[in-house]
């Protein structure tokens, strides 16, 4: 039994969307700038992509976990926490150590990254609107979890070089408390989220078998 109904859940989203405009846009700026980074890498792509994915991670753990969601559910100011520590691994990992790599193919790995990630961007809004959603009471990309933690696994299947094990924990995690959520609380859009993990973690780390992590 969740702690709030749907519509205190939907106007914790219209309150924070409108508290935080123009940040929506913001994120596909951003969002395009770590796509054109995979497509064309150079020496500081793995920094870009990376420190794009930990600020969307920071953003939704301080922004709306802990500023707005925690207004209708406590277990947000757990749930934030899980969000900036996700945020600062992946700081350390890929910006300030910078040992992650990113690099499409023509793997399923890499097919299925795109997927993810064309999924978060664009269709996530585009089936919230479809299915009755409305602006501004509606998750959007880059700012609230569900699209983050997918848009994550998305970039994380796209990555060439090997993927720690620690990296896919909290996103696993989000995927099954958000998806589960989703369910009960009506959100369609969301319901890509209870599978994401479960599909992606085994392929992520089953495709990096047998590589050491990039220590360049």
């Amino acid at each position: 039994m969740l702690p709030f109904t749907h519509d205190q859940f939907l106007d914790v989203f219209a309150r924070y969307n409108a508290a935080v405009w123009p940040a929506q846009m913001l994120t596909y700026l951003l969002a395009a700038a770590m796509i054109a980074a995979l497509v064309r890498p150079a020496p500081a792509s793995g920094r870009l992509i990376g420190g794009g994915l930990a600020a969307m991670w920071l953003w939704t753990g301080i922004g709306y976990h802990w500023m707005f969601f925690a207004d209708i559910n406590k277990a947000a100011w757990l749930f934030g926490a899980l969000f900036v520590a996700q945020g600062l691994l992946l700081l350390f990992v890929t910006v300030v150590r910078d040992r992650l790599r990113f690099a499409p193919t023509k793997s399923l790995s890499s097919w299925m990254g795109w997927v993810f990630a064309a999924y978060a961007v664009v269709i996530y809004p585009l089936v919230g609107l479809a299915t009755g959603s409305e602006y501004p009471g509606m998750p959007l990309f880059g700012i609230t979890p569900c699209p983050v933690t997918i848009f994550t696994f998305g970039l994380l299947l796209l990555a060439s070089s090997a993927v720690w094990w620690w990296l896919l924990v909290i996103p696993f995690v989000w995927s099954l408390i958000g998806g589960s959520a989703a369910l009960l609380l009506h959100v369609p859009q969301d319901w890509f989220l209870l599978f994401s993990g479960i599909v992606a973690v085994p392929i992520i780390l089953r495709g990096r078998r047998g590589q050491a992590p990039d220590t360049a």
